[in-house]
């Protein structure tokens, strides 16, 4: 039996879950589709997804139409959850984008379209929510075409829209395909024949020959054009549209035809290729090779590593090497997946999604190998945490147990990353959105482990403007050997730490030179306005005096402690915070709301990149602007918004909010 891995993506509440039981009811792999209000769909059945009302996991469905066995991933819609979002992109062999015909294409729809184009998938659009008021396929499809990159064609119109969206006409050959039986689609007939001509110039430039053809003037029949069509889909050079309603029905028995036909087999995709330029050909046959594409934790099963088995068959028992680690794993039982379901199997053969179990060597991202034939995959990149908290845990119990438990979160999803800021020594949980580490949080508690947020602490620094000279002269007498030490320092602005010796005729002895930079050091931890590190300095080491028998290393560090105390002082000191590089996309009409918003923010906006109906707002801005961003953001733009930041540099506190930051400071003691 012929089988499909199709992934479904889009923005958040276009309907994929939705989308995903009606075909499952309509194939009758379940007798009732569920909902997600009610928290009774089959892809979203962990707590938490009931609880919240959407995708937090991607859902493994299976499902037969006609001969044709479908694998089914469905997708979170929030940027939050990349990591399931590119994971079971990467899995599958063809995407499902599914675009809202009301909203049109959005910022997620944007980013699915890009990890597609990324991984190369052939894809098919489909226009959802067309029983909706205000759907409008028309509006939505040329949305497509100017927003997203490629070979995009209608190859259905809908009959109707709205509460009258009865059917869709196959554009190739005027059939209709109606829920009620025999449909007049007469009014159609201009917008049908333009679209038919679209399609047409669409199918023919993914064909050499059809293209001559087409250009001399010959008449192409339905037939090679529907042939060349399903080629061109398959090979991701033709991107078709079909309208829908998950809710009503209306245009799923067509979108099904279509993935039969359209969507391509792993034997289809033809070979993969290892980092190495080695190459595997997605046969049972040939060596084995997986990769890991998730990994959870159940609660009660233990770990779950979601593998896509690119080539060869894998059976219980089989020695696998993991090539991203070096280490060989033998696991005992295989399964595959639907739902929340697992179901142990024989084999595991190319092309297939399985599931092994308690085996804690693995990770999202690994590849798994004939130990004889060894061959390793290019990992899944996945970009940096956007949004970050501080945690408190809750009781001593709960402190002593956070480390642990975040280890198994941090298994199961790298893109959350938890850290201890040595400068405030708060513990960071960051991740990809705000929803993102409420999620982990919650993970936390169902492990034990409870804590509370914070906004985490500014790691202000501080630094100099102007050079200065000082002394240092560390001078005890208290019987028998004293202590003695006394230099004389230069420091001036300069990027980064320098320290050097300009001491001349033995003023200092050489030895006691890193002492006194060690004594450099120790003042460097705190500035004098606030307390915070210093940095920007360039040190020199100019004069001093010794004493031949109370001279020491703990005397010259003290003196070059003291020195550079007192330099500082008369050297300009400012203080400094952390800048961030903001990206943010969001669709175009916001971009009035985003630059004002980011105005109050003390940004420094560095470039605007439309591209469609979506643009990229590239902004330099302090971090402690941007602590409640995630939030500001999704109600700035209906949760329409995306964003990412990195570390960028420092820069001067402006004066009236560095005095302040100074007086809460010294207020709270540092």
């Amino acid at each position: 039996m012929p089988f499909r891995i199709v992934s479904i993506a889009a923005h958040s509440g276009a309907g994929k879950t939705t989308l995903s039981e009606a075909l499952l009811h309509r194939c009758g792999a379940i007798s009732r589709a569920g909902k997600v209000e009610d928290g009774t769909t089959q892809s979203d059945h962990t707590e938490a997804e009931k609880r919240h009302g959407f995708s937090i996991t991607t859902g493994v469905l299976r499902l037969t139409c006609g001969e044709t066995e479908f694998t089914l991933l469905d997708t979170p819609g929030y940027a939050d959850f990349v990591r399931e979002i590119r994971g079971a992109i990467r899995a599958a062999d063809s995407t499902l984008v599914l675009v809202s015909g009301v909203s049109g294409v959005e910022v997620g729809t944007e980013r699915v379209w890009a990890t597609a184009d990324r991984f190369a998938m052939p894809r098919v659009v489909a226009i959802g929510k067309m029983d909706r008021e205000r759907a409008n396929f028309f509006a939505v499809l040329a949305d497509i075409k100017s927003s997203l990159k490629g070979p995009v064609a209608a190859a259905y119109l809908p009959l109707g829209e709205g509460a009258d969206f009865r059917g869709v006409v196959e554009v190739l050959t005027g059939r209709v395909i109606s829920e009620n039986g025999e449909e007049d689609a007469s009014a159609l007939r201009a917008a049908l024949r333009e679209a038919r001509e679209t399609l047409i110039d669409a199918i023919v430039e993914t064909d050499d020959d059809l293209m001559t053809r087409y250009l001399e003037g010959e008449e192409l029949s339905t037939e090679e054009l529907q042939s060349a069509f399903v080629k061109a889909v398959h090979a991701g050079t033709l991107y078709p549209v079909i309208p829908i309603s998950a809710v009503t029905g209306v245009g799923l028995s067509a979108l099904l035809d279509l993935m039969v036909a359209g969507m391509r087999s792993a034997r289809e995709r033809g070979p993969v290729t290892g980092t190495d330029g080695q190459t595997r050909d997605p046969l049972p046959d040939a060596p084995a090779s997986a990769r890991v594409w998730r990994v959870s934790v159940d609660p009660y099963v233990g770990k779950l590593a979601y593998l896509r088995v690119w080539s060869g068959t894998v059976k219980p028992g089989d020695t696998l090497r993991n090539t991203t680690h070096g280490v060989d794993i033998k696991p005992a039982h295989l399964y595959v997946v639907n739902g929340k379901d697992l179901t142990e199997v024989p084999e595991l053969r190319a092309g297939m999604i399985g599931v092994l179990t308690k085996l804690p060597d693995l990770h999202t991202g690994d590849t798994l190998a004939d130990p004889a034939q060894p061959i390793e995959y290019d990992p899944l990149l996945l970009p940096d945490p956007a949004h970050t908290v501080a945690l408190h845990a809750t009781t001593r119990q709960d402190e002593d147990r956070l480390s642990a438990a975040m280890s198994r979160i941090l298994d199961e999803d790298p893109t959350l990353h938890f850290s201890r800021e040595p400068q405030t020594g708060e513990q960071l949980l960051s991740g990809m959105g705000e929803m993102h580490t409420v999620i982990a949080i919650e993970k936390l508690a169902a492990l034990g482990v409870n804590v509370t947020t914070s906004t985490p602490q500014i790691p202000y620094r501080e630094t100099i403007h102007a050079p200065a000279q000082a002394q240092g002269k560390h001078k005890k007498q208290s019987g028998g050997h004293g202590q003695y030490g006394d230099c004389r320092l230069r420091i001036e602005p300069g990027e980064g730490y320098a320290f050097k010796s300009a001491v001349i005729g033995g003023a200092i002895p050489g030895k006691y030179i890193p002492s006194i930079e060690k004594g450099v050091q120790d003042a460097l931890q705190k500035g004098p306005l606030a307390g915070y590190p210093l940095q920007d300095i360039h040190v020199t080491v100019t004069d001093g005096s010794y004493h031949d028998v109370d001279s020491s290393d703990i005397a010259f560090r003290t003196a070059g402690m003291l020195a550079l105390r007192n330099a500082v002082q008369d050297a300009r000191p400012a203080l400094l915070e952390p800048v961030m590089l903001l990206k943010v996309r969001a669709p175009a009409q916001f971009t009035g709301d985003l630059i004002g918003d980011l105005q109050t923010r003390r940004a420094r906006v560095q470039g605007m990149e439309p591209e469609g109906t979506v643009i990229t707002v590239s902004a330099v801005v302090p971090q402690a602007e941007l602590q409640n961003y995630s939030a500001d953001l999704r109600s700035l733009t209906g949760d329409r918004g995306a964003y990412s930041i990195k570390l960028h540099g420092y820069q001067d506190v402006p004066e009236h909010l560095a005095k302040k930051v100074i007086e809460e400071r010294r207020g709270a003691g540092e």
